[in-house]
Order: C-alpha cells, then sequence, then structure tokens
C-alpha cells in the first residue's frame, strides 16, 4: 500500500527525491503521468513519485494538476503527500503548494525548502544558494524562471493569498496556511521533522530532496529489500546535455579538457522541426552514431560553443520564436535524437542533465516508469529503467547540481570498476 505519495515538478527532481527512500530499501516507484492509477503504478511499492512537469506551465495550469493529484491521493486515503518543490525555488512554487493545501483538506502545509547537503538553507525566512541569496545567484538569471524572490514568503505570494507564516526548526506554531521552517543544517531539518511528528504534522509536507532524506524514519516506512547493490557501470559513458546552467557548462568543460570527446548540437539542428527526419538530419544522426560506436567518453551538448548561446537566440529570433518555444524545441530534438543513437552507444552509461531533457527522451522510447536505485553523489542519481525489451541505466541530474569535476569522477568510478571486472573475470 502506498505510504507516501510524492508530487514532483519536474524529472530529474523526483529522481533525486524518490532515491532517498530506494536508498534506504524502501520500495520506490517514480511514473511519469498523472492521470495513471496510483495502485497500480506503485506495483506494491510504498512510496509513489508522480512527476507532473508543471514547472514550465501557467500559474493557472500547474494548480489544476497538482489540485487533481492531491484530491485523487486524499481519495485513496494515502497518509502522507509530500509537494517535491526545486532547491532552487523555480517553478510555480506558491500556486502548486496552494493547491496542495486546497486539495488536501488540511489547514496547515509545513514547506522545508532547504537541502543543507549542496548548500542551499533557509534563514530568517530568506533562501541562499551557496550563500547567495537565491534572487541574486545564477538562478535569479534563469533563462526560462528566474527567481525574483529570495524571500519564501514574497514568493509564494506572487501567486496565492494563502497566509505564509515563519519558523525555526525547534518553534513550529499550529498555524493555518502555509509556515515555512528555516533549516540550515541536516540535524535542523531532522528536528523539524521530529517536531511535527509530535503534532501529527506530516501529512501534507513540501520541500525538496532535503527534507525528504530525513522521512524514512519520521513516517516509520517499513525497509523491504536490502539496500540496492549499485550495478556494475561499463564501456564509457554518454552524456545527453539539454541545460543551459552555468554549473553544468563547467563541468562539460572540465570534462571536455579530461578525456572527454564534446560535440554541439547546431542552432539549426536543434530548432528546426523535424530535422532529424530529413536527408540532412538522417546523415548528422549518422555520423553521431558513428562517433559513439568509437569515443568511449562522449558528451553530445545542445549548447552552442559559445556559452552565451548568442547564436542559437540570433537563429531564434529570425524565425520569431519565445524562450518557451525555444526550450520545447530543444527538449523534443534531444528526445528525437537519444534513440537513434542507443543501439550505436551500447553498453555504456548515459547520463542526462536537465528535467526536459529526461522526460523527452523517455517519452520518446516509450519509458514511463522508473526506478532510482543510488544517489551516486549528492543529487546525482542512478535508475534503471527497460528500453526496446533490454534493461538500462541512467544517471541523472538537475543542471545546478554538482561539482565541476562531476564527469570526471564518474569517469573514474565506471573505469575502477571496468578495471575491478576485468581483475575478476
Amino acid at each position: 500500500m502506498i505510504q507516501l505519495l510524492i508530487l514532483a515538478d519536474d524529472f530529474t527532481g523526483g529522481l533525486d527525491t524518490g532515491v532517498q527512500f530506494a536508498e534506504k530499501g524502501i520500495r520506490t516507484r517514480v511514473v511519469t503521468n498523472p492521470e495513471a492509477d496510483f495502485e497500480q503504478s506503485a506495483q506494491g511499492a510504498q512510496v509513489l513519485v508522480v512527476v507532473a512537469e508543471t514547472r514550465h506551465l501557467s500559474r493557472d495550469q500547474a494548480y489544476r494538476v497538482v489540485h487533481s493529484v492531491v484530491e485523487k491521493a486524499a481519495a485513496l486515503h494515502i497518509p502522507h503527500i509530500y509537494k517535491k518543490t526545486d532547491s532552487a525555488m523555480r517553478g510555480n512554487i506558491g500556486a502548486e503548494i496552494t493547491a496542495a493545501l486546497d486539495a488536501s483538506g488540511a489547514a496547515t502545509l509545513y514547506f522545508l525548502p532547504a537541502m543543507p547537503g549542496l548548500n542551499r538553507v533557509t534563514k530568517n525566512g530568506i533562501h541562499y544558494v551557496d550563500g547567495v541569496p537565491v534572487a541574486e545567484s545564477v538562478f535569479g538569471r534563469d533563462p526560462f524562471e528566474p527567481v525574483s524572490k529570495s524571500s519564501v514568503a514574497e514568493l509564494i505570494s506572487l501567486q496565492s493569498d494563502v497566509p505564509v507564516s515563519l519558523a525555526r526548526p525547534g518553534g513550529i506554531p499550529q498555524e493555518k496556511g502555509v509556515v515555512v521552517v528555516d533549516a540550515e543544517t541536516n540535524r535542523d531539518l531532522l528536528q523539524a521533522g521530529q517536531t511535527l511528528k509530535e503534532r501529527n504534522g506530516l501529512r501534507l509536507l513540501a520541500g525538496c530532496a532535503g527534507f525528504a532524506g530525513v522521512l524514512p524514519e519520521l513516517l516509520g516506512l517499513h525497509t523491504q529489500a536490502s539496500r540496492p547493490v549499485q550495478p556494475l557501470l561499463t564501456g564509457g559513458m554518454f552524456v545527453l546535455c539539454g541545460s543551459v546552467n552555468p554549473i553544468t557548462q563547467q563541468q562539460l568543460h572540465y570534462a571536455e579538457n579530461h578525456g572527454f570527446t564534446r560535440w554541439h548540437i547546431s542552432p539549426k539542428e536543434k530548432l528546426t522541426p523535424g530535422y532529424f527526419d530529413t536527408a540532412d538530419g538522417e546523415n548528422t544522426l549518422a555520423a553521431w552514431q558513428r562517433r559513439c560506436r568509437k569515443e568511449p567518453w562522449m558528451i553530445l551538448d545542445a549548447n552552442d560553443w559559445q556559452d552565451d548561446n548568442a547564436e542559437s537566440n540570433a537563429f531564434a529570433a529570425q524565425r520569431g520564436m519565445t524562450i518557451q518555444d525555444m526550450r520545447e524545441s530543444i527538449s523534443g530534438a534531444l528526445g528525437r535524437i537519444l534513440p537513434a543513437l542507443l543501439d550505436d552507444i551500447g553498453d555504456k552509461t548515459l547520463l542526462i542533465t536537465g528535467g526536459d531533457t529526461l522526460l523527452q527522451c523517455m517519452n520518446h522510447m516509450r519509458v514511463w516508469d522508473m526506478e532510482p536505485l543510488r544517489e551516486v553523489f549528492p543529487g546525482v542519481v542512478l535508475s534503471r529503467f527497460q528500453a526496446k525489451g533490454t534493461e538500462r541505466y541512467v544517471i541523472t541530474k538537475s543542471g545546478g547540481f554538482g561539482e565541476p569535476t562531476l564527469l570526471c569522477d564518474l569517469k573514474k568510478m565506471i573505469e575502477e570498476q571496468d578495471s575491478d571486472n576485468g581483475a575478476t573475470a
């Protein structure tokens, strides 16, 4: 029976939250259809993560989707509901939290947005990323959904009239509406969770993977299996990048200088509808297929050669494309590319960065659910899925996660597994 439903606004976020439970042996499923039969989709799992992909919707659309899912969860008497939000506060925060509160019938929703493990903390109601108020960080300059307020209460008020209260971890008031709880450490998150447990306040919650990490113990979820053993990853790695985040760009630059081959997808290729169904597009795919068979460590990057993506912006402007048009076109192109390369990628481990890219890739491969296995680095998740009748593994991450050396750290991990496997073969 489902004990916890997590509703995520994007795919990578659903996985980095779901893995907090899967790593502890708690059966967890991640599905991408908010209209699915939840009990059937869970397949006996205690935790069901529903990816609603509401981050880029309008406020009203996001409200309706979240309201529908939470209403259905409440009708099934699922005892705990967690509205997963972005750790950098992007997306329809106010609308989605309000929708969850309205649909649940609860008087209060407790919101703990911090993720101390990645230095994203909330202090006196202000959300910080690496010590900088979030609206002044790189996320305040996000081309698709820039964060305009660092005050969590003000951010919620942009989309909602629900009353918002602020609280410290050990002094949480029982107010109606939304209660935003500060946290600067994982100890703060645990203290807040224990306070809420004592007052039966764990029914309706919101936050990111940070607070989700302390929920297995607080909710008393039963371990149904041993902690998943990390599968043997061999053969190299194929990276598909759809993120424009500067943090990801640093990772790609570093990797390119340390053993990875990096190819860029041109503006024409990624912004022309149906390009890969043309003769030129098929020739481009064929060239990439040959490189995939040849190169053990390969990056296919949707960003331009220049980090500012000025060439793509100019190409789009000439065709009257909006930022939203560009986002949808790029993620759609990447979704079309991956299935065409899959056989040539062979046994390489996939790494996909960016929730839009991940969703489109899985949709094109007709993959509707996934099983998170391990968090190999903070916010970097290894999952298992079935495609073309074959079990495959994919590493996923949000564009804003990871150290500059991340791809090379993964490369080292895979090379060591390759070496160990060869020594025992």
